[in-house]
């Protein structure tokens, strides 16, 4: 499966699930297979909503509140499906051999996707925690029957960082006793995998970064990506973290040098960028540009932006509206921010950046100290 899995990590979704449904009909009773299935259909629609991203564009967006995903009937029966076959097939395995490492490996794993889908699509958040938690247990019990199985580490750092960072009456839960979580831990855990895991060593390169952008630490995330994108040139969404990364770290210049980049990048129709729409490039630039209170540059960057707005996912056009909003704001123009507004609104009512929206709607925005 090694082909499907360089197409995932290039953003090629719909490639590496035509390798992963080869795998399934190769061998059809193999979990891993199932797996890796299950994860491509899920980071397909993760990648068509922004979800990929979010933390990107936004960056303080906490675990409870991520848009819901809306994958078509098909591709829900199929991720539904694959999780369900895999759980199945690894039961089997331990009810026979209740001790066997890969069997408990592949189910949790099985496990923390399905939490990913009931957290993602469902909206189901105490079945996702309480998938995760079983996933932790699982993982748990693979490391205590080898403990060099660095690759089940993965699940223990995500879980150990993600219960740390609740809210305290999430942490009280019955299925949460004996787990409280600790975030330091949790990214020492991640470290190793990244260092010493096989399988799962660019996932925790991957989830690392992602929590260095949320814990401010830009020092820490810029080298990951760097790695990752020297792996995987084919992914975008390494540059766009990046330019974010350079931007947390006050370095205005490289932010829009890697801007500049990504744009030559897309305009010389380079694999990987050229089905990436420019109005992405736009919103990212009036992000940065917002941040570092360009109104009036931000503002023509994000005009570009919403100019064809179906061009964009959810994520970054309801996000590209509210920053237009924001500067017309700062800027005194009230009536155009308004526009804007409503223009967030309108476009996904049950976006987190419509829910600030509103919020503008009846009282102008206001520039903190940042």
């Amino acid at each position: 499966m090694a082909t499907g899995w360089d197409h995932f990590y290039n953003l090629e979704f719909d490639q590496a699930i035509a390798a992963f449904q080869s795998a399934v009909a190769k061998n059809p009773n193999d979990p891993y297979a199932y797996n890796a299935l299950s994860q491509g259909i899920l980071y397909r629609e993760m990648l068509r909503s922004g979800s990929l991203e979010s933390e990107l564009v936004t960056g303080n967006n906490p675990f409870l509140k991520r848009e819901k995903l809306k994958p078509n009937p098909a591709n829900r029966k199929l991720l539904e499906d694959s999780i369900a076959k895999a759980l199945e097939l690894t039961q089997a395995t331990l009810d026979k051999s209740p001790d066997d490492v890969k069997a408990l490996y592949a189910q949790g794993i099985a496990y923390g996707l399905r939490a990913n889908y009931n957290f993602l699509v469902r909206k189901a958040w105490m079945d996702a925690l309480r998938d995760i938690t079983t996933s932790r247990k699982l993982q748990n019990r693979v490391t205590k029957l080898k403990p060099d199985y660095y690759d089940a580490r993965l699940v223990q750092g995500v879980h150990d960082y993600v219960v740390g960072s609740l809210p305290w009456h999430y942490k009280i839960l019955g299925f949460l006793i004996g787990f409280r979580g600790d975030k330091e831990e949790g990214i020492k855990t991640l470290q190793l995998v990244a260092e010493k895991g096989e399988q799962d060593r660019n996932d925790a390169k991957v989830i690392l970064a992602a929590i260095y952008r949320r814990e401010r630490r830009p020092a820490d995330a810029i080298p990951l990506l760097k790695e990752l994108l020297h792996a995987y040139p084919r992914n975008y969404l390494f540059l766009l973290e990046m330019v974010q990364m350079y931007a947390d770290e006050g370095d205005k210049q490289k932010a829009l040098e890697t801007l500049a980049e990504l744009e030559k990048r897309k305009r010389a129709n380079t694999p990987g960028f050229a089905a990436m729409p420019e109005e992405k490039i736009n919103v990212s630039r009036g992000n940065l540009l917002f941040w570092y209170r360009d109104y009036d540059y931000a503002i023509s960057e994000l005009k570009k932006a919403v100019r064809n707005v179906n061009d964009l996912d959810l994520n970054a056009s309801t996000t590209a509206y509210l920053r237009l909003g924001q500067c017309y704001d700062m800027k005194g123009e009230r009536v155009e921010a308004l526009k804007a507004y409503r223009s967030c609104v309108d476009l996904e009512p049950d976006s987190d950046a419509a829910g600030q929206a509103r919020k503008y709607l009846s009282s102008p925005y206001k520039r903190g100290k940042e």
